[in-house]
């Protein structure tokens, strides 16, 4: 089971903010976010401060998937 955070990448969008705005603003590292691109898991922290900046929940910007697609 991977971890999609797809769900993050489209709210970036729609708040017209790019990834480097969101490391900013939510005190996170690079690297979290490179994890977050590769699709791996990364510490509740630092999904709680982007939830925090973002004035979101856990569930809006993640998401586990078993890998299959559903057609």
């Amino acid at each position: 089971m991977s971890v999609c955070y797809d769900k993050l990448w489209k709210i970036l969008i729609d708040k017209q903010m790019n990834r480097t705005e969101l490391k900013d603003k939510a005190g996170i590292s690079f690297n979290v976010l490179a994890k977050m691109g590769k699709g791996e898991s990364v510490s509740l922290e630092s999904l709680h401060k982007i939830c925090k900046t973002l004035e979101c929940d856990i569930g809006d910007i993640m998401e586990f998937s078993d890998g299959k697609t559903n057609v």
